[in-house]
């Protein structure tokens, strides 16, 4: 029967800065003759970084092998994931594994986002901000004419008349619906504990009536282009212009 050896680290989870040498512990007892290999996953992808206590080639640039764990020279944010330690002995009869978790930490970058410019009033508006660098990834908050919005508008006498939902997670910011107070430049900002905050460019935002009158001006304009079309049909009619035409080809068939 397969026995278990035992099979440990120092640290679960390891954060460190991009660039920056990082070790992964992993020790061991039990084993006669340990076989040790390290397998990474991170979503889909899963790669071998050692291979019967050797580094592999895709990694033996960047990594070193050692009896207690491997060490990263320099870590890029591609290598965020899991890696898992694996330990057998040659006969195959002892086996044990544990995981560790790397992260890279990379600061945010600057966020984008998606602010109409001008947004009708009682209807929804989405505004979205984004930034795909921060690792950890970022976290969001909005500002409006420089002030932050807090998560419930009506936490704060300056935004108690705004009906807003505010994700600090993905980014969005939906009105819903616009009132007529929500006019103003509206910027996100980018945080994830490591590097500095970034923000967005600041977008204004108007929160408007929608027009009804142009709306009526735009219906009637095409009532009278239409009513003047039938009236120039029915005064060609008039004048026999239809009637004419139709002789025209009959004539001509005549004389063939």
């Amino acid at each position: 029967a397969l026995s278990r050896g035992a099979v440990y680290t120092s640290d679960r989870e390891v954060s460190v800065a991009e660039n920056k040498p990082a070790k992964l512990s992993c020790s061991y007892s039990g084993f006669s003759s340990p076989r040790v290999e390290w397998k990474f996953a991170q979503g889909d992808i899963t790669s071998l970084v050692c291979y019967n206590n050797k580094i592999t080639a895709s990694y033996e640039d960047r990594v070193t092998f050692s009896h207690s764990g491997i060490t990263f020279h320099s870590v890029t944010r591609k290598d965020t994931g899991t890696y898992t330690c694996m330990v057998s002995d040659e006969g195959g009869n002892t086996y044990g594994e544990v995981t560790v978790k790397l992260v890279v930490l990379v600061p945010p970058s600057k966020p984008t986002v998606s602010i109409p410019s001008s947004a009708t009033i009682g209807s929804r508006a989405v505004l979205t901000c984004s930034e795909k660098d921060g690792s950890p990834p970022s976290e969001f908050s909005w500002y409006k004419d420089g002030v932050m919005m807090p998560t419930d508008p009506k936490s704060s006498r300056a935004f108690s008349n705004s009906s807003y939902s505010l994700d600090h997670k993905t980014g969005e910011l939906v009105f819903n619906p616009v009132s007529a107070s929500d006019s103003g430049e509206y910027m996100c900002q980018a945080q994830n504990g490591h590097g500095t905050p970034m923000r967005s460019d600041a977008v204004r935002m108007e929160a408007a009536e929608l027009n009804v009158g142009g709306i009526v001006a735009a219906v009637l304009v095409t009532l009278i282009l239409l009513g003047f079309l039938i009236l120039g049909i029915w005064f060609a009619y008039r004048r026999g212009y239809f009637d004419r035409t139709k002789k025209g080809t009959s004539s001509k068939k005549a004389i063939y």
